[in-house]
């Protein structure tokens, strides 16, 4: 297997890119989430996972390892193929897919284009075990920083903020401070927003 690519950025689309390493054009095939992180530099490392078909070898980069493994965690689901992963990396980040597993939390899940909800709920299913574990999570505690998520990322959008940018300060607040009360993320916030 390859595990990862270090070189020069030839071209980047928000669906692939291709990385010259000493004149060899690897095309690689990536998520929505990596290319909003990918470098501004010319030269970069992304992580991979090489997906063997009759058909086709396809490579797939990530710039986090995070990513990778929960790449790997989704297309280990039966009716989950590594198209239908990426698209759910594209659509929720990473750390949002994992709490909705760790937290039987199928409407999000099942929010993810493509996904129903046989797919969504044997996602959870198959994996909710594998992420708890992998991850280190505990069961309650994230239920528990969910809600508090939730109800700090409503209070700041009835503040006149948007969801979108609130959501990103809050998930790295609920991150650092994960037993943090929806008082302090919502102060947190407003220091950030």
């Amino acid at each position: 297997m390859i595990a990862h690519i270090k070189g020069r950025l030839a071209e980047k689309s928000p669906t692939e890119v291709i990385i010259d390493c000493n004149g060899v054009g690897y095309q690689i095939h990536i998520s929505l989430h990596t290319f909003s992180l990918l470098p501004d530099t010319e030269n970069i490392k992304l992580y991979t996972f090489l997906q063997i078909k009759e058909d086709a070898h396809t490579l797939f980069g990530f710039v986090e390892k995070a990513e990778r493994e929960l790449f790997k965690l989704l297309i280990s689901v039966s009716g989950v193929g590594a198209g239908t992963a990426r698209t759910m990396l594209s659509s929720i980040p990473p750390q949002q897919i994992i709490h909705a597993i760790a937290n039987n939390d199928v409407a999000t899940v099942q929010s993810i284009k493509g996904i129903g909800a046989k797919t969504a709920q044997r996602v959870i299913l198959d994996l909710k075990d594998k992420v708890l574990k992998v991850y280190n999570l505990e069961e309650v505690s994230a239920v528990e920083s969910n809600t508090n998520k939730n109800e700090a990322l409503s209070a700041l959008e009835v503040l006149g903020f948007l969801r979108k940018s609130a959501e990103k300060v809050v998930d790295k607040i609920v991150k650092d401070n994960p037993d943090a009360s929806v008082e302090s993320i919502i102060k947190l916030a407003l220091k950030n927003l």
